[in-house]
């Protein structure tokens, strides 16, 4: 798996639960990691055959501007979203870091990891549904 990687992005947003979070930008920080399997880049040297990480530092910057979440959990997932999405990630781990939220802490966060789901996985989820179905045996039923 190629890593493709930004480390220590910052920027403000208004995110929070508390009243003081609410009305003003706060900052954030953010460790992004996308994984890709064997990037086509290593052998092309052309950056359409990997993720543009000036893209994506681009569209983090939009995503600040324009979210509406509270939570940081909700944030990331998001961003893991937008990665694996619209940048064709396979894997990532988002790590969203609110730097001295408390005078006695350096930071606070939250990190998660994502993959994408394998071509067909809800079909074939759906598909083992009907079998159940059609065997007489309904799933959650009693």
């Amino acid at each position: 798996m190629d890593l493709i990687f930004i480390e220590g992005f910052t920027g403000e947003t208004v995110i929070g639960i508390h009243d003081n979070e609410l009305h003003r930008p706060q900052p954030l920080r953010m460790d992004v990691t996308a994984g890709l399997p064997h990037s086509r880049a290593c052998d092309t040297d052309q950056i359409a055959d990997t993720i543009d990480y000036g893209v994506v530092r681009d569209r983090l910057r939009r995503l600040l501007a324009e979210h509406r979440h509270t939570l940081l959990e909700s944030f990331a997932e998001e961003v893991a979203d937008i990665l694996l999405r619209e940048f064709g990630a396979h894997w990532v781990r988002v790590a969203v870091v609110k730097p001295r939220k408390f005078d006695d802490v350096d930071a606070v966060g939250v990190a998660i990891e994502r993959r994408r789901a394998a071509p067909g996985s809800a079909a074939r989820t759906g598909a083992t549904v009907l079998s159940l179905i059609g065997a007489g045996m309904v799933p959650g039923g009693r």
